[in-house]
């Protein structure tokens, strides 16, 4: 999925920090509801991903996986949520920098601002940081056969870019979760041949998703191979086939591409060294305001840790709303922020609908 409003990041073209009220670390869907309350109560932010996609684990792991418990939305997929949250915070055209993963954090003794570098070498100049980095930066689960290595990015892949890029290959898709089963789904419809390898009988996917998948094997569409990868056959470099580890024996299947999806696994990286309270890897904050250890710095989501915590996406929403409130008095500590209903906001209803608003006499954010 594309970022409409993404900054091309052309680091070697930086002079100056990027200066911003907020720094939001992590595209997620929590991140991109923050990006939009940023919005709301007049803070300017940039977002950050380690990611080269927005979306978080919702596009990464089970972008049609359905969700029910956003409030006014029945249901929607995971993708549907994050398009829908792109949409709602477009009106603001925040930059959204992705593939660049946050390396140094440090606060100016002067005024209290924070210097913040990713590894690709951008530097921000933030009021206030909020992490909204789920478990922390996700990287694929690789596979760990000794010639995956050479073949990554032209025959073994970690993620589905382009469908259309598989179209007539022989096409190895290893998992089990609901990532793995929807693209094995997707990509019978354009490949030559579609097999599905999973460890076990069972798959850890959306019981419709599974079912479809059962009846697509039925029907001929695609295979269920029921084993473990042994082997990758490249001579000259290019992917011929795979040996897939059976109980009893082994089996020798033709490829073109190996798409392995095993999920990601989630590292706090350098956000472990940035002198926060860390308990069983949470970012311990306190809920009346979602602020960190160090002021200034605040964690929503997965990443928060509190007690009675509940991982939930809306929960998420809510932590961020909070959080941002807070962290206005960082951007703007000789203003008072008075709250006001977006129902009678005349400056945001004519930014987000694009006319004019009924005037009032409303009081400023």
């Amino acid at each position: 999925m594309d970022a409409p409003f993404a900054d091309a990041d052309p680091v070697a073209a930086q002079s100056t920090p990027l200066r911003t009220d907020v720094l939001i670390i992590g595209a997620g869907p929590v991140g991109l509801f923050a990006a939009f309350e940023a919005g709301v109560i007049g803070l300017s932010c940039h977002i950050v991903d380690a990611l080269k996609e927005v979306g978080g684990q919702c596009i990464e792991l089970y972008p049609e996986k359905p969700i029910f418990d956003i409030p006014a939305v029945p249901v929607c997929t995971a993708r549907e949520l994050v398009e829908r949250l792109m949409e709602q915070c477009r009106p603001f055209g925040f930059p959204i920098h992705l593939g660049q993963q946050v390396r140094s954090v440090t606060q100016r003794a002067d005024d209290k601002r924070w210097t913040v570098v990713t590894d690709q070498g951008l530097e921000f100049d933030a009021a206030a940081i909020l992490l909204s980095a789920g478990n922390g930066a996700f990287v694929p689960q690789r596979i760990a056969l000794d010639e995956a290595p050479a073949l990554e990015g032209r025959h073994v892949h970690y993620a589905v870019r382009q469908v259309a890029a598989f179209a007539g290959q022989n096409v190895i898709v290893a998992g089990g979760g609901d990532s793995a089963l929807d693209w094995a789904l997707a990509l019978r419809k354009v490949a030559r041949h579609v097999t599905l390898v999973h460890r076990r009988d069972a798959f850890r996917a959306a019981e419709a998703t599974v079912q479809e998948v059962k009846r697509a094997a039925a029907d001929g569409e695609l295979d269920i191979v029921i084993g473990t990868l042994a082997a990758l056959k490249a001579p000259g470099g290019a992917l011929e086939s795979v040996d897939i580890k059976q109980i009893g024996g082994a089996v020798t299947l033709p490829a073109d591409h190996l798409i392995a999806l095993y999920g990601l696994v989630a590292d706090l990286g350098p956000i472990a060294d940035w002198e926060l309270d860390i308990r069983a890897g949470r970012v311990i904050v306190d809920t009346s305001g979602y602020e960190s250890s160090r002021p200034g710095i605040f964690a929503v989501g997965d990443i928060a840790g509190y007690p009675n915590k509940q991982k939930l996406i809306l929960s998420g929403f809510h932590e961020a709303s909070l959080a941002l409130r807070k962290a206005y008095g960082y951007a703007y500590p000789d203003k008072k922020r008075v709250h006001v209903h977006s129902s009678y906001d005349a400056k945001l209803s004519a930014r987000i609908l694009g006319t004019e608003a009924p005037s009032a006499d409303l009081p400023e954010r």
